[in-house]
C-alpha cells in the first residue's frame, strides 16, 4: 500500500491542478504517468450541464471506438430461428432461450454483454431486475434489442461502450489500455466526446460539456480543456 501511494503522489506531482491540458498534452500524460505492473485502463470522465432528474435532459448512448477496448467481450445473445445462426457466425461465445435464462436465474454470468431480439425480449424480461442491476439488459436504446444480431455482435466484439449520464451529470466510460499509446488514446477519447455532444438534449442548456477528466486505473486525473473538444459546448 506504501508503494502504491508513493506512486500516486508522484503521478499527481506532474499534474497542474489549475490547468486545463489540450486533449494531445492529456493522453500523453496519462501514459507517461501509468506505472502498474499490469496494462491500466484508461477512463474518462465528463461532467454534463444537465439534470438527469428530468427525462428531457438524459443522456444515454453508445459509441464504437475505433480502437477498441484492449480486452475480449464475452457476448450472449438471446435468439431463435436463422438469428441463432447469424450470431454464432457473427462472433457470438453463445446463443440460447429459455435455458439460459434458467442458468441466469440459478446465478450464471459468464458473459460481459446481452443482445436480445425483440421477439425474445418478453422472456428476457422475466430476468431483467438481474441483468438491470449489473447493467446487461438489453435495450433498443444503445442497439442491443435488434435483429441484426450479426452487426449487434461485432461492434460489440469491437470495442462498443455504452454510458449513461449518473445521478451527478456525470458520464464515465472506458476509452483503452495504456498500452495502446497517446494517439489511439486520443481518437478513443475524441469518438466518446463527439457522441455525447451529438447528444446533447434539446432542454439543456448553457455550457453542456462542463468538464473532461481522463485517469488510468493507477494514475491521476488529467483535466481536459473543453475548449479544445471541437463543437463541446
Amino acid at each position: 500500500m506504501l508503494r502504491r501511494g508513493k506512486r500516486i503522489l508522484a503521478a499527481k506531482a506532474k499534474v497542474e491542478p489549475a490547468r486545463r491540458y489540450s486533449l494531445k498534452e492529456a493522453t500523453e500524460m496519462v501514459v507517461s504517468m501509468a506505472g502498474a505492473k499490469f496494462d491500466e485502463t484508461v477512463d474518462a470522465a465528463v461532467r454534463l450541464g444537465v439534470n438527469p432528474a428530468h427525462a428531457d435532459q438524459m443522456v444515454r448512448g453508445s459509441v464504437v471506438l475505433p480502437n477498441g477496448l484492449g480486452k475480449s467481450v464475452r457476448v450472449l445473445v438471446f435468439a431463435k430461428g436463422e438469428k441463432e445462426k447469424e450470431a454464432l457466425d457473427a462472433g457470438a461465445d453463445l446463443v440460447g432461450n429459455d435455458e439460459v435464462i434458467e442458468k441466469i436465474k440459478g446465478g450464471w454470468f459468464e458473459f460481459d454483454r446481452v443482445i436480445a431480439t425483440p421477439d425474445m425480449m418478453g422472456a428476457v424480461g422475466k430476468i431483467g431486475k438481474i441483468l438491470g442491476p449489473r447493467g446487461l439488459m438489453p435495450n433498443p436504446k444503445v442497439g442491443t434489442v435488434t435483429f441484426e444480431v450479426a452487426k449487434a455482435v461485432k461492434e460489440l466484439k469491437a470495442g462498443k461502450v455504452e454510458f449513461r449520464v449518473e445521478k451527478a451529470g456525470i458520464v464515465h466510460s472506458p476509452v483503452g489500455k495504456v498500452s495502446f499509446g497517446a494517439e489511439k488514446l486520443k481518437e478513443n477519447v475524441q469518438a466518446l466526446l463527439e457522441t455525447i455532444i451529438k447528444l446533447k438534449p434539446s432542454a439543456s442548456k448553457g455550457i453542456y460539456i462542463r468538464s473532461i477528466s481522463l485517469s488510468s486505473t493507477m494514475g491521476a486525473g488529467v483535466r481536459i480543456d473543453p475548449l479544445d473538444i471541437k463543437s463541446a459546448t
